[in-house]
């Protein structure tokens, strides 16, 4: 639940209450801990970034909206691969950042990049580079 927090942008009491009321589905693991699986978190990053930066993510009115920086690196969820031939696009959702990437098809499948699946977008000049942590 931390990490779902923190990929999210919330605190972990926020998502607790969303898993609750049904906005985020959970599972228990046998020792009672709740997790998410990556592509329904997804979708909820997906779902948050569409209301807008100025909306706060846990439904209580207007954000900040204070510029961020991100010093370079989205740590975020994939939310979308499309593969055309050789080549794929893939989306990655941190935070209220959407990144969008182009690289081969061969790439995608070596990181195993799919929806749900945690990523990090290395962004230099033009050029996006995809990695998953370790």
């Amino acid at each position: 639940m931390g990490e779902a927090a923190q990929l999210l942008g919330v605190s972990t009491d926020t998502v607790r209450r969303w898993a609750d009321a049904g906005r985020l589905a959970t599972e228990r693991t046998p020792g009672g801990h709740r997790t998410v699986a990556g592509v329904e978190l997804a979708r909820l990053a997906q779902e948050l970034a569409e209301a807008g930066p100025d909306v706060d993510p846990a439904g209580g009115g207007s954000g900040s909206g204070a510029a961020l920086s991100a010093r370079n690196r989205f740590t975020g969820l994939v939310t979308r691969v499309v593969r055309d031939g050789v080549m794929a696009q893939v989306e990655i959702q941190a935070g209220p950042h959407r990144v969008v990437s182009l690289l081969s098809a061969e790439a995608v499948d070596e990181l195993g990049l799919e929806p749900g699946v945690l990523a990090v977008a290395a962004v230099k000049a033009t050029n996006v580079v995809v990695e998953r942590p370790r």
